[in-house]
Protein backbone atom coordinates (compact mmCIF):
# COMPACT_ATOMS: atom_id res chain seq x y z
CA UNK A 1 0.00 0.00 0.00
CA UNK A 2 1.38 3.59 -0.81
CA UNK A 3 1.44 5.82 1.88
CA UNK A 4 0.19 9.32 0.41
CA UNK A 5 1.99 11.07 3.45
CA UNK A 6 5.15 10.42 1.59
CA UNK A 7 4.04 10.69 -1.65
CA UNK A 8 6.38 12.09 -4.82
CA UNK A 9 4.62 15.18 -6.50
CA UNK A 10 6.41 15.00 -9.87
CA UNK A 11 5.52 17.90 -11.30
CA UNK A 12 6.83 19.82 -8.00
CA UNK A 13 9.85 18.01 -7.94
CA UNK A 14 10.45 18.67 -11.49
CA UNK A 15 10.06 22.46 -10.91
CA UNK A 16 11.80 22.48 -8.24
CA UNK A 17 14.52 20.83 -10.17
CA UNK A 18 14.60 23.25 -12.95
CA UNK A 19 14.69 26.19 -10.47
CA UNK A 20 18.02 24.89 -9.02
CA UNK A 21 19.20 24.55 -11.98
CA UNK A 22 17.95 27.54 -13.06
CA UNK A 23 19.49 29.30 -10.64
CA UNK A 24 23.15 27.41 -11.44
CA UNK A 25 23.02 28.72 -14.67
CA UNK A 26 25.14 31.94 -13.97
CA UNK A 27 27.75 29.89 -11.86
CA UNK A 28 28.55 27.21 -14.61
CA UNK A 29 28.67 30.47 -17.31
CA UNK A 30 30.55 32.65 -15.82
CA UNK A 31 31.33 34.85 -18.97
CA UNK A 32 27.25 35.70 -18.99
CA UNK A 33 27.58 36.77 -15.07
CA UNK A 34 27.69 39.88 -13.63
CA UNK A 35 28.22 38.70 -10.15
CA UNK A 36 31.19 36.81 -8.80
CA UNK A 37 31.37 33.08 -10.12
CA UNK A 38 33.32 30.02 -9.25
CA UNK A 39 37.01 29.38 -10.04
CA UNK A 40 37.85 25.86 -11.76
CA UNK A 41 41.30 25.20 -12.10
CA UNK A 42 42.49 21.73 -14.27
CA UNK A 43 45.49 19.87 -13.38
CA UNK A 44 46.66 21.34 -16.68
CA UNK A 45 46.66 24.83 -15.08
CA UNK A 46 48.51 24.20 -12.16
CA UNK A 47 52.51 25.18 -12.66
CA UNK A 48 54.22 23.94 -10.01
CA UNK A 49 57.62 26.49 -9.00
CA UNK A 50 59.94 25.95 -6.59
CA UNK A 51 59.05 25.87 -3.00
CA UNK A 52 58.91 29.16 -0.63
CA UNK A 53 61.64 29.82 1.49
CA UNK A 54 59.86 28.94 4.36
CA UNK A 55 59.91 25.21 3.52
CA UNK A 56 62.78 23.05 3.39
CA UNK A 57 64.13 23.00 -0.08
CA UNK A 58 63.11 20.26 -2.21
CA UNK A 59 59.49 21.46 -2.18
CA UNK A 60 57.43 22.60 -4.99
CA UNK A 61 53.80 24.84 -4.94
CA UNK A 62 51.10 25.18 -7.16
CA UNK A 63 48.89 28.06 -5.71
CA UNK A 64 45.05 27.05 -7.00
CA UNK A 65 43.04 30.16 -5.02
CA UNK A 66 43.72 33.28 -3.15
CA UNK A 67 47.00 34.59 -1.93
CA UNK A 68 48.58 32.61 1.01
CA UNK A 69 50.47 35.66 1.44
CA UNK A 70 47.34 37.73 2.03
CA UNK A 71 44.50 37.43 4.28
CA UNK A 72 41.49 35.39 3.09
CA UNK A 73 40.91 31.95 1.85
CA UNK A 74 43.69 30.02 -0.25
CA UNK A 75 44.40 26.86 -1.46
CA UNK A 76 47.66 25.44 -2.88
CA UNK A 77 49.23 22.31 -3.70
CA UNK A 78 52.68 20.89 -2.62
CA UNK A 79 54.54 18.47 -4.27
CA UNK A 80 57.16 16.60 -2.31
CA UNK A 81 60.03 14.62 -3.17
CA UNK A 82 60.85 11.21 -2.11
CA UNK A 83 62.51 11.60 1.31
CA UNK A 84 61.17 14.81 2.33
CA UNK A 85 60.52 16.06 6.06
CA UNK A 86 58.89 19.06 7.36
CA UNK A 87 60.28 19.77 10.85
CA UNK A 88 58.26 20.16 13.93
CA UNK A 89 56.39 23.58 13.33
CA UNK A 90 52.86 25.27 14.17
CA UNK A 91 50.58 27.72 12.60
CA UNK A 92 48.40 30.85 13.44
CA UNK A 93 45.23 29.61 11.74
CA UNK A 94 43.93 25.96 10.84
CA UNK A 95 44.69 23.61 7.90
CA UNK A 96 43.00 20.79 6.33
CA UNK A 97 45.34 19.01 4.23
CA UNK A 98 44.29 16.23 1.63
CA UNK A 99 46.51 13.61 0.17
CA UNK A 100 46.32 13.99 -3.58
CA UNK A 101 48.99 11.21 -4.06
CA UNK A 102 51.64 9.54 -2.92
CA UNK A 103 51.55 8.85 0.66
CA UNK A 104 51.65 11.62 3.78
CA UNK A 105 53.48 11.36 7.03
CA UNK A 106 51.91 13.41 9.36
CA UNK A 107 51.76 13.45 13.06
CA UNK A 108 51.69 16.16 16.67
CA UNK A 109 54.48 16.53 18.48
CA UNK A 110 57.37 18.66 18.99
CA UNK A 111 59.93 16.04 17.78
CA UNK A 112 60.12 14.53 13.92
CA UNK A 113 59.26 10.97 14.99
CA UNK A 114 58.24 9.05 11.95
CA UNK A 115 56.87 6.19 13.94
CA UNK A 116 54.89 8.57 15.62
CA UNK A 117 51.81 8.01 13.02
CA UNK A 118 51.22 5.68 9.63
CA UNK A 119 51.76 7.21 6.02
CA UNK A 120 48.31 8.68 4.72
CA UNK A 121 47.34 7.30 1.59
CA UNK A 122 45.79 9.43 -1.34
CA UNK A 123 42.22 10.61 -0.28
CA UNK A 124 43.19 10.88 3.13
CA UNK A 125 42.29 14.10 4.78
CA UNK A 126 43.57 15.99 8.14
CA UNK A 127 42.40 18.86 9.89
CA UNK A 128 45.23 20.54 11.74
CA UNK A 129 43.82 22.92 14.67
CA UNK A 130 45.59 26.15 14.56
CA UNK A 131 48.77 25.96 17.03
CA UNK A 132 49.33 22.69 17.25
CA UNK A 133 52.71 21.66 17.05
CA UNK A 134 53.12 18.65 13.56
CA UNK A 135 55.46 17.59 11.21
CA UNK A 136 55.20 16.01 8.03
CA UNK A 137 57.12 13.48 5.81
CA UNK A 138 57.14 11.78 2.54
CA UNK A 139 58.70 8.28 1.88
CA UNK A 140 58.03 8.50 -2.38
CA UNK A 141 56.84 11.63 -3.68
CA UNK A 142 53.95 12.63 -2.38
CA UNK A 143 51.22 16.05 -3.78
CA UNK A 144 49.25 17.29 -0.97
CA UNK A 145 46.55 19.98 -1.28
CA UNK A 146 46.72 22.44 1.58
CA UNK A 147 43.53 24.76 2.68
CA UNK A 148 43.49 27.42 5.03
CA UNK A 149 42.99 31.31 5.73
CA UNK A 150 46.00 33.83 4.87
CA UNK A 151 48.32 35.08 5.93
CA UNK A 152 49.81 31.46 5.67
CA UNK A 153 52.81 31.89 8.73
CA UNK A 154 54.71 28.82 9.57
CA UNK A 155 56.69 29.05 13.20
CA UNK A 156 59.55 26.20 13.74
CA UNK A 157 60.17 24.68 17.18
CA UNK A 158 63.72 24.84 16.88
CA UNK A 159 65.29 27.95 15.43
CA UNK A 160 67.75 25.52 13.83
CA UNK A 161 64.86 24.34 11.62
CA UNK A 162 63.89 27.10 9.64
CA UNK A 163 65.29 27.36 6.46
CA UNK A 164 65.12 30.73 6.30
CA UNK A 165 67.90 31.14 8.92
CA UNK A 166 70.21 29.00 7.58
Amino acid sequence: MFNSKFAFNRPCALAAALTVAASLTSFTHPANAQEPHHTVVTPGEMEFKQGPPSLPEGAQIAVLYGNPAEEGLFALRLKFPAGYTVPPHTHPNDEIVTVISGKLGLAAGDVLDQSAAPLLDAGSLVVLPSGMAHFAWAEEETVIQLNSMGPLKITYLQGGDDPRMN
